[in-house]
């Protein structure tokens, strides 16, 4: 259901020029009419508004919860300090971030993980911007599972694109779940894009080929 603050998501991400329409190609390699590049995200503004809604997902899936939380380098990171800010802002809830390097430091403290050090039995929850074919988390999990034996239950995106994984009967975001056991929330989902284009009235092409699109790789 297409909500108020699903709208106002939705608009301030196009606003930001981070959700574009046109014709993409997905870290998949699959051609897509709508792209979500959090990386465009680039003011000051911007992030703290971002953080927030992170903030507002994790407050009312997880509550405080959990121990720590983790940006997958390198769109997690500023996405994992945004949330981490603004859910000690909005909500007193304090916790510890951290994130990983893409080149393991030989130096100084060495290591590939910046931040909090993750320590055995933590609860820890991963922020990242959307989830396609789930690349991203098959790279993540043993990254996090190498630093300590943690838990991971929760993660939080931007975007559900409701996309099929390796099998073609089940999202990526199912398959995640069957595989690592994560439950994965997102602000919005493929179909309240699709909703609100189709309420705006002015994106007749676009929504066409939306259609299209969904049907060929989403599952609802």
């Amino acid at each position: 259901m297409l909500t108020e603050k699903k709208k106002e998501f939705i608009e301030f991400m196009m606003e930001s020029d981070v959700l574009r329409f046109g014709d993409f190609v997905t870290k998949s390699g699959r051609n897509t009419p709508y792209f979500v590049n959090t990386g465009n995200f680039r003011t000051g503004k911007q992030i703290a508004t971002l953080g927030k809604f992170y903030a507002a997902l994790i407050k009312e899936n997880c509550g405080d919860n959990f121990d720590c939380m983790f940006g997958p380098a390198y769109k997690g990171i500023p996405l994992a300090t945004a949330a981490a800010g603004a859910l000690y802002n909005e909500y007193k809830i304090d916790k510890p971030y951290f994130f990983n390097r893409k080149e393991e430091k030989d130096h100084g403290e060495g290591g590939s993980l910046v931040g909090y050090k993750p320590q055995d039995g933590d609860k820890v929850i991963i922020i990242e911007d959307v989830i396609t074919a789930g690349t991203a988390v098959r790279e993540t999990m043993p990254i996090l599972k190498n630093a300590a034996n943690v838990e991971v239950k929760d993660m939080f995106i931007s975007v559900n694109r409701c996309e099929v994984g390796q099998n073609p009967e089940k999202t990526t975001i199912m398959e995640v779940m069957e595989d690592f056991g994560i439950n994965v929330h997102a602000i919005i989902t493929v179909q309240d894009i699709y909703e609100y284009l189709k309420q705006d009235g002015s994106y007749g092409d676009i929504l066409t080929k939306m259609k299209e699109y969904m049907d060929t790789y989403c599952v609802f």
